[in-house]
C-alpha cells in the first residue's frame, strides 16, 4: 500500500475512540431504529386493521385478517426491503456512500407518512394502497442495510470496528421497543378517550370507529426519528476508504479525515490523485472475484438467509405467541383498542427483556471473543430452544379444548412461563448471536469497490428467507393448530443447525483491517510500485513511527509466521467446536424424541 494511503487508513484504524465516532453511530444508528420501527410496528396494527376492516356478522367472532392478506401486510415491505438491498448497495459503490444514503432516508420518511395516509372507501383499497406505500417503504429500508453497515466500518477503527457497528445494529432493537411503546401509549390514550366494551357483549360496537386513526398514528410516526437526523446524514463526509480506494483521490480522502480526526494530513498534489493499475484490478462478476471472495459472499449469504427465516417468523408472529405465553387474553373478552394495548404492552415486555439485551450483549463482547464464535452459539443454541419448543408445542402451551366457556384464555392447561422463558432466549441468542453477526462481518470482508454490493446481495438473502417466513412459514400458524406449528418450529430448528454448518464458509474479522480482511492492501502497493507514485504524510510522531515499522521486512515476517500459527490453531478449534456441537445436538434431539 502507497504510504499516502497508507496513513490516511492507519490513522483511522489506530484512532482513539472520540466524539465522532458516536455522532456517527447516533447518525447511521437512528436509520437502523427507523427501519426497524417501520417493519415491526406492524405486528402492533394488524389485529385492529383486522376488526376494522373485516368483521363478518355471520361469525361470533371479532374481525380477522384473511390469511393471504395478512402474509401480504407484513410481507410486502420485506419484498421492498429485498430490492431496496440489491439496488442501493450496488448504487453505493457506484455513486458513493454520502450520495445514496439521503435517497434512502428521503424514500422511507415519505412512504412511512404515505402509509398512514393509505386511502380508499372499501377494505380492498386501503389494504391495497396500504401495501403499495409499504413496498417503497421497504425499498428506502433496504438501501440502509448496506450503507450504514458500510459507512460506520470505514469510519470506525479497528480495535472497536465490530462494537461500533454492532452499535448501529443495535437501534434496530431500541426500534422494537419504541414501536411497542408507541402503539402501547397511542391505543391506552385513545382507550382511555373512548371506552366501549368486550365483543362477548357488544358484538361488533367493541371496535370503535376511531381506532381507524390509532394505526395510521403508528405508522405515521415512523417519519419522525428519521426526518430529524437528514441534515446531519448530509453533513457527514464521504468515507476516506471509498474516495481513496474507488475514487482514486486521496487527497480528498486525507482532508475530509483530518476534520474527522482532527488531525493534519497532505498528500503531494502530483499524486493526489491516481488511478488503479487496471492489470491488478478486477472486476465482480470475474473469476477472481469468485476465487478470492466467492465462498465469503456464499457463506454471508447463506448464513443471513437462514437465520432470517427463523428469526422473522418469529418476530411477524408474535402477536399469535402471546396468547399461548399467557400475556395476551381472548379476543373477545377485549374491545378493539384494548386488545391492541395488551398487544402493544406485551410487545414492550419482550423487546425489554428478551430483544434488545441480546444486542447490547454483541456490542460489548463481539471485539473480545469474534464474530466467529457469537454466531455459532447463537445458531447452536437457538435451534436447541426452538427444538424443545416444537417437540413439547402442545404441552407448553396448552390447547383451546383445554378452555372452559367462559375462560378468558386461548389456550389452557400448558406451561406458559416455560413457554415465554424459551421464546424469549432464542430471541436473545438471535440477537446475541447471527442476527447481529450476518449485518456486521459483510461490511467488513469484502473490497471497498464491492463492499456495499456484496452487503446489499447478502441482506438481500435475508430478506429472502424473511419472505419465506412471512408468506409460507406463517401459513401453518394462522389457526392455532398445534400439530401444524409443531412442525413449523421443529423445521425452524433445522434450518438454524444448517446455518451453524455454514458459518464455517465466514472467516474471522476480528482484530483485522478492512484492506488486511479485502486483500486491498496488497494491491494497492503493487499498484503504488508499478505506477511509480511517491507521497509524503504529514502526521504526528506517533502515527510516523506505527507507519515506519508496518514496512519493517523483520516484522512483516513475524507477522506472516504469527499469522499461519493462529490459522493453523483455529483449524483445530473450529474444527472440535463442529464435533461437539454435532453430539451435544444429536443428544438433545434423542432426549426430546424419547
Amino acid at each position: 500500500m502507497s504510504d499516502g494511503t497508507r496513513s490516511v487508513f492507519s490513522a483511522l484504524d489506530n484512532a482513539k475512540t472520540q466524539l465522532y465516532h458516536f455522532k456517527a453511530i447516533v447518525i447511521a444508528g437512528m436509520g437502523f431504529f427507523t427501519d426497524a420501527y417501520d417493519l415491526f410496528c406492524i405486528t402492533a396494527v394488524t389485529k385492529l386493521i383486522g376488526r376494522l376492516y373485516y368483521y363478518d356478522p355471520a361469525k361470533d367472532a371479532p374481525g380477522k385478517l384473511p390469511v393471504d392478506i395478512n402474509n401480504a401486510i407484513t410481507g410486502v415491505a420485506l419484498c421492498g426491503t429485498l430490492a431496496g438491498q440489491l439496488f442501493f448497495g450496488w448504487l453505493g459503490d457506484k455513486l458513493g456512500r454520502k450520495k445514496v444514503y439521503g435517497i434512502t432516508l428521503v424514500t422511507m420518511v415519505g412512504c412511512a407518512l404515505a402509509s398512514g395516509l393509505s386511502f380508499g372507501s372499501t377494505a380492498t383499497s386501503v389494504i391495497g394502497s396500504l401495501c403499495f406505500f409499504r413496498f417503497w417503504l421497504g425499498f428506502g429500508i433496504g438501501g440502509d442495510y448496506p450503507l450504514s453497515a458500510v459507512i460506520m466500518s470505514e469510519y470506525a477503527n479497528q480495535k472497536t470496528r465490530g462494537a461500533f457497528i454492532a452499535a448501529v445494529f443495535a437501534m434496530q432493537g431500541v426500534g422494537i421497543l419504541f414501536a411497542g411503546a408507541v402503539s402501547t401509549i397511542v391505543s391506552k390514550a385513545f382507550l382511555s378517550a373512548f371506552p366501549s366494551q368486550p365483543f362477548s357483549k357488544v358484538n361488533v360496537l367493541s371496535t370503535q370507529p376511531e381506532a381507524d386513526f390509532v394505526w395510521r398514528i403508528v405508522l405515521m410516526f415512523g417519519a419522525v426519528p428519521a426526518a430529524l437526523t437528514y441534515y446531519w446524514r448530509m453533513k457527514m463526509p464521504e468515507t476516506a476508504r471509498y474516495t481513496a480506494l474507488v475514487e482514486g483521490n486521496h487527497k480528498k480522502a486525507a482532508n475530509d479525515m483530518a476534520k474527522v480526526l482532527e488531525q493534519d494530513f497532505t498528500v503531494d498534489e502530483a499524486s493526489s490523485k491516481a488511478p488503479i493499475n487496471p492489470n491488478s484490478s478486477y472486476g465482480f462478476f470475474s473469476k477472481e472475484f469468485v476465487s478470492k471472495h466467492g465462498a465469503q459472499l456464499l457463506g454471508t449469504a447463506s448464513t443471513w438467509f437462514l437465520l432470517d427465516i427463523a428469526f422473522y417468523t418469529l418476530n411477524l408472529t408474535q402477536k399469535d405467541v402471546y396468547p399461548a405465553a399467557g400475556l395476551l387474553n381472548k379476543a373477545s373478552s377485549m374491545n378493539a383498542l384494548e386488545e391492541m394495548y395488551h398487544l402493544s404492552k406485551a410487545m414492550s415486555l419482550i423487546a425489554l427483556v428478551a430483544i434488545v439485551p441480546g444486542y447490547w450483549f454483541t456490542v460489548f463482547l463481539i471485539d473480545r471473543i469474534g464474530r466467529f464464535v457469537i454466531q455459532l452459539g447463537g445458531f447452536l443454541l437457538m435451534s436447541i430452544f426452538m427444538a424443545i419448543l416444537g417437540f413439547k408445542y402442545g404441552d407448553l402451551r396448552g390447547e383451546k379444548s383445554a378452555c372452559g366457556p367462559d375462560s378468558k384464555k386461548d389456550f389452557c392447561g400448558g406451561h406458559p412461563t416455560m413457554f415465554t422463558v424459551l421464546y424469549g432466549l432464542t430471541f436473545f441468542f438471535a440477537n446475541f448471536g447471527p442476527n447481529s453477526t450476518t449485518f456486521i462481518v459483510p461490511a467488513e470482508l469484502f473490497p471497498a469497490r464491492f463492499r456495499s454490493t456484496c452487503h446489499g446481495i447478502s441482506a438481500a438473502s435475508g430478506k429472502a428467507g424473511a419472505i419465506i417466513g412471512a408468506f409460507v412459514v406463517q401459513y401453518y400458524t394462522q389457526d392455532g393448530d398445534s400439530n401444524g406449528i409443531k412442525k413449523a418450529v421443529i423445521g425452524l430448528s433445522v434450518v438454524n443447525l444448517i446455518g451453524f454448518f455454514f458459518t464455517f464458509l465466514v472467516p474471522e474479522t476480528k482484530g483485522k483491517s478492512l484492506e488486511e480482511l479485502s486483500g486491498e492492501d496488497q494491491d494497492i502497493g503493487r499498484n503504488a510500485e508499478a505506477n511509480g507514485r511517491n507521497y509524503r504524510t504529514d502526521v504526528g510522531p506517533e502515527r510516523s513511527q506505527a507507519i515506519s515499522t508496518c514496512g519493517s521486512p523483520t516484522k512483516q515476517a513475524s507477522s506472516f509466521f504469527f499469522t499461519v500459527s493462529i490459522e493453523r490453531n483455529k483449524e483445530k478449534e473450529i474444527a472440535a467446536a463442529l464435533i461437539v456441537a454435532t453430539i451435544l445436538h444429536m443428544v438433545f434431539y434423542h432426549l426430546l424424541i424419547h
